[in-house]
């Protein structure tokens, strides 16, 4: 019996956040490094910020809010993809627009949650993520927004 574990899955997972409210950042980190393994390797309070993070971090996972200063997350996202391409990025944003949410997922970003679901989907969606696949909210998935990536 082959007992060897895949080092993707368990490998220390390094990620940054990118969120204007400091308060919400320190929430999502608490969430985060709950999971064994997760580390906050950073944080940003803007758009431009992040981007300088990232490449400098070169962190597995990017959680970012939609309306940030300096850039927001779309520009942030595709810049993300150019100088850290092995990130992955996960949107954690009040914005419940399809329309903003497909161009995020074009972008280049793979999941997609509503800040009011962080509670209850943002372990899960971190994981997928992590793992080369998409995951978007149960309160946007109604709108059909998976379906049309």
């Amino acid at each position: 019996m082959n007992l060897e574990c895949d080092e993707s899955e368990t490998a220390s997972k390094r990620i940054l956040l990118i969120d204007d409210f400091a308060p919400y950042r320190t929430f999502i980190s608490s969430i985060l490094q709950e999971q064994p393994g997760y580390h906050i390797v950073g944080e940003a309070a803007d758009g431009l910020k992040g981007v300088q993070r990232a490449e400098e971090a070169k962190p597995d996972l990017v959680v970012l809010d939609m309306d940030l200063r300096e850039l927001n997350g779309i520009e942030v996202t595709r810049q993300i993809q150019r100088c850290s391409p092995d990130s992955a990025i996960l949107f954690l944003t009040l914005s419940d627009d399809a329309d903003l949410a497909r161009e995020a997922l074009h972008a280049g970003a793979r999941g997609y949650v509503h800040k009011l679901d962080a509670v209850s989907e943002l372990v899960d969606a971190a994981r997928a993520v992590l793992l080369g696949k998409r995951f978007v909210s149960r309160r946007l998935r109604k709108l059909g927004i998976l379906g049309d990536c």
